[in-house]
């Protein structure tokens, strides 16, 4: 390999993130218990989130707009304002979550800083993530950070190419196949999976990656070897 970027996302690769969400909608749940049932509150809260993923984008305030939506819809627009205002308590309680790291992060980051370009690549709200970044203390390690509307092909080929790079010198770490692994693998890059215990429905696949730029590991701390580190 000749790597010159090193890549990461950000949600459940360098910090906690899913479960919070998870704990948000449990929340929801709890509150809407009255007009429809667990799954169905839930199913219809994914799919109004997918619905608006192409106006609002990712992040806590696109969730707490579709949690909004789905209470209106789901009770006929008879729910209360009071119970409106508790569902944007749940989405200011999550922006005012406090930075977890995950195991190894720090020491992964100060191992490979100064020897590789290191970005950060991840989905999500601008003003969220460079919050949660400058929280966590990691920004310090990173040359760019580049918050994407959507990872697809083109978006990694429109990154690569601001970092004047190509994209076989390109190395993505993240915890999603879909996002963070597929579309680095299709357009000629090197991606490796290390996953998180909680993932996104909408993050999910379901076939085996096989592909020679790709790696399986276990934790963050595991890509140092194949730098020689």
């Amino acid at each position: 390999m000749n790597i010159k970027v090193i890549a990461f996302d950000a949600d459940d690769t360098l910090f906690v993130n899913e479960p919070y969400f998870v704990e948000t909608e449990e929340k929801f749940l709890e509150l809407m218990q009255d007009y429809l049932s667990r799954q169905g509150l839930s199913q219809e809260l994914f799919k109004i989130e997918i619905d608006n993923l192409g106006l609002y984008g990712y992040g806590i305030k696109a969730y707490t707009l579709s949690m909004i939506e789905a209470a209106l819809k789901i009770s006929d627009n008879t729910i209360s304002v009071e119970a409106v205002g508790k569902i944007l308590e749940f989405g200011k309680e999550l922006l005012q979550r406090p930075i977890e790291l995950l195991d190894g992060v720090d020491e992964t980051l100060t191992a490979l800083f100064g020897k590789y370009k290191l970005v950060v690549a991840t989905k999500g709200d601008l003003l969220d993530q460079r919050r949660k970044l400058h929280n966590s203390g990691l920004g310090k390690y990173f040359h760019h950070i580049e918050v994407m509307s959507d990872k697809k092909e083109q978006d990694y080929l429109d990154l690569v190419s601001r970092l004047d790079v190509k994209p076989e010198e390109f190395f993505m770490i993240g915890n999603s196949l879909k996002s963070d692994v597929l579309p680095v693998l299709n357009i000629g890059g090197h991606a490796t999976h290390i996953p998180f215990h909680t993932t996104w429905a909408h993050e999910r696949i379901d076939h085996e990656v096989k592909h020679e730029n790709f790696r399986a590991l276990e934790k963050i701390s595991d890509i140092l070897p194949i730098f020689g580190l």
